[in-house]
C-alpha cells in the first residue's frame, strides 16, 4: 500500500462512508507491515499503547467538568484534537484485537447479547442503582439463602452496579 501525503494511508483522504472494523484491520496491518514494525507489535506492547492513548484522551476531559453531548461550547480545533485522541484509541485496539486472534466486531456484538441478557430492559430501564446480580433470575441460586448480603461488595440496594455501564 502506498502512503499519501494528504491521507497518511492511501484510500484514507475523504473516505467517510464504508469505515469498517475490518478495512481498519487491513489498513492498520498494512501500515504496520510496511514500516517493519509487526516486530513491535506484541500483544502486551499494544495493550500498553492504548493505555497511554487513553489517558491522552482523558486530559482533554480532565478539568473540563461535565460537559453536554455534542459539545456545543468546544472550539473546533478541541474537536478536532479530541477526534484524533479517540482515533488513536480505537486502531489501537483493532490492531491489539488482530494481533490476539480476535474478531472485534463479532465480539462486540456477542458482548452486546450478554448485556442485553444481563441487563432485561423490563427491570433496568431509566437508569436503576442495583448491580446487574440482581436482575439476573439464577443471582440467588449463586449465593446461599442463609448468605447476607455485605453492602460494601456492591450488591446491597441502591449501591450502583461495578461495571455499568458497560
Amino acid at each position: 500500500m502506498s502512503t499519501t501525503i494528504e491521507g497518511a494511508v492511501s484510500g484514507t483522504a475523504g473516505e467517510e462512508e464504508g469505515v469498517t472494523l475490518e478495512s481498519l484491520r487491513r489498513k492498520m496491518a498494512d501500515f504496520a507491515r510496511e514500516r517493519d514494525w509487526d516486530q513491535f507489535h506484541s500483544p502486551r506492547n499494544l495493550l500498553l499503547a492504548l493505555v497511554g492513548e487513553v489517558g491522552e484522551l482523558s486530559e482533554i476531559f480532565q478539568w473540563k467538568g461535565e460537559v453536554p453531548r455534542g459539545l456545543p461550547d468546544w472550539e473546533e480545533e478541541e474537536k478536532q484534537h479530541l477526534g484524533e485522541e479517540l482515533s488513536d484509541v480505537l486502531l489501537y485496539l483493532v490492531r491489539l484485537s488482530d494481533i490476539c486472534g480476535v474478531d472485534l466486531g463479532k465480539a462486540a456484538l456477542k458482548k452486546l447479547e450478554l448485556n442485553a441478557l444481563k441487563y432485561p430492559v423490563q427491570l433496568c430501564k431509566g437508569g436503576s442503582s442495583r448491580k446487574h446480580t440482581s436482575y439476573s433470575s439464577n443471582a440467588h441460586s449463586r449465593r446461599s439463602s442463609n448468605e447476607e448480603e455485605d453492602p460494601s461488595s456492591g450488591t446491597s440496594e441502591g449501591t450502583a452496579p461495578k461495571h455499568w455501564p458497560p
